[in-house]
């Protein structure tokens, strides 16, 4: 959930105890309905503190958790007990993945998209390690509908938002931005989740090109 080139001890703190309230209150489900049914080799970028390794079913044979920030990368390394599928935990960047081209058949991001630096790059990188028709699993909170609310959230990554949430942005169309790297949409659910500015959700998957 991090600007891949700072690094944020203070709000990972903040964060590691924020998040495990936040999974009490349901994003506990949504992180166990992002990856239902996945097998096979599988990468988390932005793994967090590690909430999201308990829900991998056992038919991932192997999970690559990408964290580039150390305070998160060393409570989520705690977590890796608590999974049923082979995790290997590693320092790396949305937009340089430690892994081959195509070598994937999934990739999870979760609350991720919106802090990485360039969008675009980290989709194109996504892209590159899944093997064709590989799936592409996302959550994500996302820009408002036109109108305040989506007033509100540029204000808001024009000052201060960035700065205090580990370079996070609000107003990002990160459908569009999936879209736009070439994945197909295959399934896409819009909901509301938490308070403003940030209530906006999508979760859904997506595949790479044949």
């Amino acid at each position: 959930m991090f600007d891949d080139a700072i690094r944020h001890p203070l709000y990972a703190r903040f964060y590691a105890r924020a998040a495990q309230a936040e999974d009490r209150k349901g994003v506990a489900e949504h992180r166990s309905e992002l990856v239902a049914g996945l097998a096979g080799r599988v990468l988390e970028l932005g793994a967090g503190t590690g909430l999201s390794f308990r829900h991998y079913p056992p038919e991932v044979e192997r999970l690559l958790a990408v964290e580039p920030e150390p305070t998160m990368r060393a409570k989520a390394a705690e977590a890796v007990r608590e999974a049923a599928c082979d995790v290997e935990l590693v320092d790396g960047t949305a937009d340089a993945l430690p892994a081959a081209a195509g070598s994937l058949d999934a990739a999870v991001v979760s609350q991720v998209l919106c802090s990485v630096p360039d969008q675009a790059r980290a989709l194109a990188e996504l892209r590159r390690v899944l093997r064709p028709g590989g799936e592409l699993r996302f959550y994500e909170h996302v820009r408002a509908p036109a109108g305040s609310g989506r007033r509100v959230q540029r204000a808001l990554d024009a000052t201060v938002w960035p700065p205090l949430m580990g370079g996070c942005h609000l107003a990002r169309d990160t459908e569009a931005a999936i879209a736009a790297a070439g994945f197909e949409i295959a399934a896409i659910r819009r909901f509301r989740f938490g308070a403003p500015p940030a209530a906006p959700h999508i979760l859904g998957t997506a595949t790479a090109p044949g």
